[in-house]
């Protein structure tokens, strides 16, 4: 019984240990992966704090740039209001003073046509009259010249009338003219109209000028201040559209943040608890370690107590006197006695139902032998059976603890190595993304400085035909205006030509052949044409020189925006690029380890797989199972047992 407490203490140490192996690899790769995820999560947590940072920074400029916008295009409307408002009021008061000096002009040129038709003598002034009346009601008209025409006038009024009665008596017989009615005075008084109507015309078409160069302006204005609205309009919906995705990814990074210190947290306390759990447990096993050691020391000491001489010899002394002697008889005479002979029987018979050889051995050893040596013999097997027990019992605990062991760090090299694959493969992953991502941040870049010196040169090209453009728009204005003014002098000093000297009505030019008979003033109708299409063609070249210098300006404003908006995008694909740069340089410093802790792992594997081959033949590959050993055993203790019962003339099994 003591033996089989012995043996149960030894299996139940054994297999304690093999349990404590197992838990105890389970805390270092528990404590090692926590660390790890610990270490993960802070470095994550730093990562999402920067970049929250970088998101609430980035909307700030963006809210900010967007109501600068909004009050750009607030301002700008203002303006256009403003503008709208001036130019308004010079449109009407443009119409109002054209309406004048066309009156004006009009009622000059009636009056030039009516004096110029009654000069010489007339038979009635009421026409003239009122033509000049006309040109005094005018408001442009000087009151220097108008105080000129009232006395004109005036003069038409009192003029006198001669009488035919105051003919001579000789004169009776001539065949006279008709007598006048007055006597034109009006050479003077042209001259000042003709002036006047000169002056008008002029001030007329510079007042239509400046309308078109204000209407040009004003255009050009609300142009500019379209294409400016329009463009904040754009950047306020790109930027809004940015804003909205920063906030989105604000609010994703703070949600990652949470739940990333909510798992850095919950990681902290089971590393905690799993520690404080891994020493208590240490500390437990050390002490059970020692109690179990000293159980089996117990009886083991108990065993050799008991296997001595002082409880032995006493059991000798104490066996039945019958069976002593009969023994004794026995081993005298050298005859085999009915129970050694029942003992061969019953060892040969169990031998050969369990196939045990060492059955067999003991039943041949049972009939070589004497009575007394036979009882010792089989005593000594049995003794022999329980050391081997015992031994295999140890060896099988030894066997299960190193492969227990040897399986835990089996299994906790091959989940590094996957885990540390796993890694590696991740890393390898990223770094070829980052790779990439440099290698398009560069690309950007140098498309970015392709674009904005292509840009520049574009933007030179332009400025340098724009200024040409300009320049000669403005040399073809003093050409024309030069022109016009050549065609101008021309037909004011032919309009003066006179007419030609009166002839009688009977004479020579009856007889000559037809030619004219009225002055010639030049083309003056065909003249009007010409100045009229030289002041649209110096319109259009003053329109052209006011596009070309506002298509400059918006050109150059362009071109600022978009260098500025370009150096922008590159500064921070430069920044992106050095962030990225940086952690590529980590995630290969990552890579490095995680090939080094890689390679360790795997040597490590390598050396318990090579272990585990070496324990396979002594504790794995054996043919026979150790519970089919100790099964076996088993039968032969008891078979050998109750042959020891049979010697001693106890109750005899029953043979089969």
């Amino acid at each position: 019984m003591m033996g089989e407490m012995k043996e149960k203490a030894i299996t139940e140490k054994n297999e304690e240990q093999t349990a404590y192996a197992s838990f105890e690899q389970w805390c270092k790769g528990q404590m090692k992966l926590k660390t790890k995820e610990i270490a993960k999560s802070e470095q994550s947590i730093e990562e999402l704090t920067a970049s929250i940072e970088e998101n609430a920074a980035e909307i700030r400029d963006l809210t900010s740039r967007i109501r600068e916008l909004e009050e750009d295009i607030a301002r700008w409307k203002q303006d256009s209001a403003a503008a709208t408002a001036v130019r308004d009021n010079e449109n009407i008061d443009f119409k109002a003073t054209v309406l004048d000096y066309s009156e004006s002009i009009d009622a000059i040129g009636g009056a030039i046509t009516v004096l110029k038709k009654q000069q010489g003598a007339t038979a009635q002034a009421s026409l003239l009259q009122e033509s000049v009346r006309r040109v005094t009601r005018s408001r442009l008209v000087p009151d220097e010249a108008k105080s000129a025409l009232s006395a004109f006038l005036q003069g038409m009024d009192g003029a006198s009338f001669e009488s035919e009665a105051a003919a001579p008596d000789e004169m009776l017989h001539r065949s006279a003219p008709e007598a006048a009615g007055y006597e034109s005075q009006s050479g003077g008084i042209v001259e000042m109209l003709d002036g006047l109507l000169d002056d008008f015309v002029a001030k007329k078409t510079d007042l239509e000028k400046e309308e078109l160069t204000a209407q040009h302006n004003y255009d050009s204005i609300m142009q500019n201040l379209k294409d400016n609205t329009e463009g904040a309009s754009q950047e306020i919906s790109r930027k809004t559209k940015r804003r909205a995705e920063t906030e989105a990814a604000k609010a994703e990074n703070e949600g990652n943040l949470k739940q990333t210190t909510a798992d850095l947290n919950e990681d902290r306390t089971y590393l905690q608890d799993t520690t404080i759990l891994c020493e208590q447990k240490a500390a437990d096993f050390s002490s059970r370690e020692a109690l179990r050691q000293g159980e089996i020391d117990a009886i083991a000491k108990a065993m050799e107590i008991i296997g001595g001489d002082s409880v032995k010899g006493a059991g000798e002394k104490n066996l039945p006197a019958a069976a002593a002697a009969s023994s004794f008889v026995q081993l005298a005479a050298g005859v085999r006695s009915p129970l050694q002979q029942r003992v061969i029987e019953f060892l040969s018979e169990r031998a050969q139902s369990t196939g045990s050889r060492v059955l067999a051995e003991a039943a041949n050893q049972a009939a070589a032998n004497p009575f007394v040596k036979v009882k010792k013999m089989i005593k000594d097997l049995i003794s022999k059976l329980m050391e081997e027990a015992t031994a295999e019992t140890e060896a099988k605990g030894w066997c299960d603890t190193e492969l227990g062991t040897n399986k835990i760090q089996r299994d906790a090299r091959t989940e590094d190595v996957n885990n540390l694959n796993s890694e590696i493969e991740d890393l390898s992953a990223v770094i070829a993304q980052l790779t990439q991502d440099l290698a398009d941040l560069a690309t950007g870049v140098a498309e970015l400085e392709k674009a904005m010196g292509e840009a520049t040169e574009d933007r030179l090209a332009s400025k340098t035909k724009n200024e040409q453009t300009v320049k000669e728009a403005q040399e073809a204005q003093t050409a024309v205006e030069a022109a016009t003014a050549v065609l101008k002098d021309y037909y004011a000093k032919a309009g003066e030509a006179t007419a030609l000297a009166q002839v009688s009505s009977q004479g020579p030019a009856d007889d000559a052949p037809e030619t004219f008979d009225k002055p010639f003033q030049g083309s003056q109708a065909a003249g009007g044409g010409v100045i009229d299409f030289l002041e649209v063609i110096l319109s259009d070249f003053t329109r052209l020189e006011s596009e070309t210098s506002s298509a400059e300006a918006t050109e150059a404003d362009e071109y600022d925006t978009y260098m500025f908006e370009s150096k922008k995008d590159k500064t921070l694909k430069l920044g992106e690029s050095k962030n990225k740069g940086g952690t590529l340089t980590d995630k290969e410093g990552a890579l490095h380890d995680a090939q080094d802790e890689l390679k360790a792992n795997s040597d490590q594997l390598d050396k318990a797989n090579k272990y585990y081959d070496k324990l396979k033949p002594t504790c794995v590959d054996s043919g026979i199972s150790y519970e089919e050993r100790v099964k076996g055993r088993e039968v032969e203790m008891q078979s050998l047992s109750e042959a020891l019962k049979i010697l001693q003339g106890q109750d005899l099994p029953t043979l089969r």
